[in-house]
């Protein structure tokens, strides 16, 4: 997906949570992208033309504080020689670091995980994080249809999460134990539901894995053969069925079928954070319960561990919010 490793996105992720949240007096917050063909010179005489026009800003508050961004914004595209091979992001704005009147020019810049294929200069009351954010989200997104003759789950993996999409109610009764024509004209009639039904859960997940998430592959799971024969007879469209990674057997079907799948399928979805990051958990509880005590956690004894050289593994919540001030008397 990207040139970032799993501490890098977390850094970027936690950068742009930070800036979106950002706000300027007025339009004084540069946001500007810059694709990788682009050359730095040509993105400096462009800058040196918004410094005119900014110039013509009525308000001196304002203007001066649009002024010093683009100064800082062109110096610091002086120190490269050539725009990087994934591009530039440069975030430029005078904010309040204690109310109106303590603003203060701030820059940050970004070389994407992605390569830009757009270029775009925006003076706003905040800055344009979106473009960057969603080079965050995982491209690869697999589908899961747990099926019997009862339900059908719907759901995808998307990155580090399961999502359950939807859960389908059959209506089909159960098999009839009476004999002669009355069994014969049940079972037509149970065939012609369970037709209906494998269509309805077919239309869904087109919806779904096609035209909403376009999924990368599609995982069929759910007891005994009604996931067989759902997948033999060819409900889905052509696009899921030749793109079936794996049929799975799970004790049940619907939305518990669905997350049980996810669970037996770690060998196709090895690739994905969740898996990776549901292992690394188990592990950790696993050392905690272990008298070996290969394990420590808390803020303090981690940093420790850091410092010492003794850390084999780091686990960090996306969630975490602590920003950590080192202070030197002069």
């Amino acid at each position: 997906m990207s040139k970032y490793n799993s501490v890098q996105m977390y850094r970027l992720r936690k950068i742009l949570n930070e800036l979106s949240q950002k706000v300027g007096r007025g339009t004084e917050l540069i946001s500007l992208y810059i694709p990788p063909k682009k050359a730095i010179h040509e993105i400096i005489a462009t800058l040196r033309e918004e410094y005119g026009t900014a110039s013509n800003i009525k308000s001196d508050t304002t203007r001066n504080h649009v002024l010093d961004a683009l100064t800082r914004t062109m110096q610091r595209l002086k120190l490269y020689n050539k725009t990087p091979e994934t591009g530039l992001v440069i975030f430029c704005g005078a904010l309040p670091t204690n109310g109106p009147g303590s603003e203060v020019v701030q820059i940050h810049e970004i070389i994407p995980p992605k390569e830009l294929n757009l270029f775009l200069y925006r003076c706003d009351d905040h800055f344009h994080t979106d473009i960057l954010k969603s080079m965050l989200k995982e491209e690869d997104v697999i589908g899961i249809i747990a099926i019997d003759s009862s339900e059908a789950g719907l759901g995808v993996v998307l990155g580090d999460r399961l999502e359950i999409l939807d859960v389908l109610h059959s209506g089909v009764g159960g098999k009839h134990r009476a004999g002669g024509q009355s069994a014969r004209r049940f079972e037509r009639l149970r065939e012609m539901e369970l037709n209906d039904y494998f269509n309805r859960v077919a239309e869904h997940a087109k919806s779904y894995f096609i035209d909403t998430y376009k999924v990368k592959g599609l995982i069929i799971a759910g007891p005994g053969p009604t996931k067989d024969i759902f997948l033999k007879e060819n409900y889905l469209d052509y696009r899921l069925q030749n793109n079936v990674l794996a049929t799975i057997d799970t004790s049940y079907a619907g939305e518990e079928g669905v997350r049980e799948a996810m669970e037996k399928a770690e060998d196709v979805l090895k690739e994905y954070r969740l898996v990776v990051e549901k292992k690394l958990v188990d592990r950790l509880f696993k050392e905690i319960n272990s008298s070996k005590g290969l394990v420590t956690y808390g803020l303090k004894p981690v940093i420790k561990a850091l410092e010492q050289g003794s850390a084999e593994l780091v686990l960090v919540n996306d969630n975490i919010d602590m920003v950590r001030i080192i202070a030197e008397c002069k």
